[in-house]
């Protein structure tokens, strides 16, 4: 143990741990007003194992020290058990992000320098804490995050059965669009199976297919050996166990949106028009009034009240939930000079969605849609696609927000409705001037 005399600057935390976390133990520091000599701080530190019943017995020590923040560095997965064992102790427990706590350049890097230096940034307030769901929305994130990841495998897995196909010269991807669909599906297990003819393949087509029997013949006609059989078995029952799989994370995500509230569920009902109807605020509520925004499903929504929860007071307005989500602009102001940085890397999950969602509404001939057609002229497809997913949040958080709001589609004109004719004839008449045409404008008859 070790005694500093430092002031304790006002409006800090007055006791206070940090824990600088690695796989298999983590190094805390406590820092705690002197007992006798006023503005001088006791710190120890020490190393703590990772089992639970070290951290339990961590947690029972800080109890009894009357720490008021414990703060522990976002370290890939390993900070879980300590923030989840250290939390139900009762214990403030805040997660910061790396980048904001990153010791001064040119000190000495250890453990037990890191984590004094991060003691001392929280009980000076100098650090923000990131935003961690409670536990039934994080078990609704596994479940959504599992599920993109499964999507992802089988696609992948699906692209290799095309490729053992052009291995053997099977051209069916060339004729079919959905070699997974009924017919490409059939004339695959009529290959395993055996099936060599491509004729009697062909002849395995089903509705608009049926009208390609020559094509088929030929993109069916190449040199499909055995070992390409038992490769497409093996490929074929990856791809059919992974869709189960993905069958079963459906049935669990909706069971626990039926079971995740939100704060305005202890909310009197509403009376509408001398009929009593009951706000649902349950996230599968959320999730079904999400699915009216052009562009969101029921898979998006899913992850979308996965990534951010139903309770928007961590997010005062829809300007927070859009700048933690990194889909606006860093500024950047040096002296006289405002420019605008790189909005920054943001929670890749929900950016992931968000992105399907906005390129899904662009091609709609709807509000969103036709904010994309506005802003893709002028500025380009990536910076049109992040306008339009913020666009999307900004949305969900009034919907999350309120849950006696509902979608209400503005129409693809509403920006010409809403134009302002003067400002309008000022720049089409700046526009001709600049191509050298003198402009005299007469009102109309």
């Amino acid at each position: 143990m070790q005694e500093t005399g430092e002031d304790h600057d006002d409006g800090t935390v007055a006791r206070v741990a940090a824990i600088d976390i690695a796989k298999a133990s983590g190094m805390v520091c406590l820092r705690v007003p002197h007992d006798t000599i006023e503005g001088r701080r006791v710190q120890q530190v020490w190393n703590v194992s990772s089992t639970t019943n070290s951290i339990l017995e961590l947690g029972d020590r800080l109890v009894c020290q009357g720490v008021q923040r414990v703060v522990m560095e976002a370290t890939g997965s390993y900070w879980r058990p300590f923030f989840y064992l250290l939390e139900n102790r009762g214990l403030e427990c805040w997660l910061v992000n790396a980048r904001d706590v990153k010791n001064v350049p040119g000190r000495p890097k250890t453990d037990k320098l890191d984590a004094v230096w991060l003691a001392k940034l929280a009980e000076r307030g100098m650090v923000r804490a990131s935003f961690v769901p409670p536990k039934p929305v994080r078990q609704l994130r596994d479940l959504t995050r599992t599920r993109t990841v499964f999507v992802q495998e089988r696609t992948r897995h699906k692209h290799r059965v095309d490729k053992a196909l052009q291995d053997a010269q099977i051209k069916l991807s060339d004729v079919v669009s959905d070699l997974f669909g009924v017919s490409g599906r059939s004339m695959l297990d009529a290959l395993v199976a055996g099936e060599r003819n491509p004729r009697t393949l062909a002849d395995l087509a089903k509705g608009s297919l049926v009208k390609k029997t020559q094509p088929l013949t030929e993109a069916l006609t190449g040199q499909f050996e055995d070992h390409h059989a038992h490769l497409l078995r093996i490929l074929l029952g990856t791809v059919d166990h992974l869709t189960a799989q993905l069958g079963e994370l459906d049935r669990l995500i909706t069971q626990t949106l039926g079971e995740i509230t939100g704060p305005h569920d202890d909310a009197p009902a509403a009376i509408t028009s001398g009929t009593d109807t009951t706000p649902g605020h349950t996230a599968a509520d959320v999730a079904e009034r999400l699915d009216n925004i052009p562009g969101v499903g029921a898979t998006t929504a899913h992850i979308i009240l996965a990534e951010i929860g139903l309770d928007m007071s961590r997010f005062p307005t829809p300007e927070h939930l859009v700048s933690w989500a990194k889909l606006c602009p860093r500024t950047i102001q040096s002296g006289a000079k405002n420019t605008a940085g790189p909005a920054g890397q943001g929670n890749p999950w929900l950016k992931g969605a968000l992105g399907e969602a906005a390129t899904a509404a662009a091609r709609t001939d709807t509000f969103l849609g036709a904010r994309y057609r506005r802003i893709v002229k002028r500025r380009g497809h990536a910076k049109a696609i992040v306008a339009v997913a913020r666009s999307i949040l900004v949305i969900t958080w009034h919907l999350i927000n309120d849950p006696d709001t509902h979608y209400q589609e503005l129409g693809p004109d509403w920006h010409q409705r809403h134009l302002n004719p003067t400002r309008k004839t000022r720049d089409l008449v700046r526009q001709l001037q600049a191509l050298g045409h003198q402009v005299t404008l007469e009102p109309a008859a």
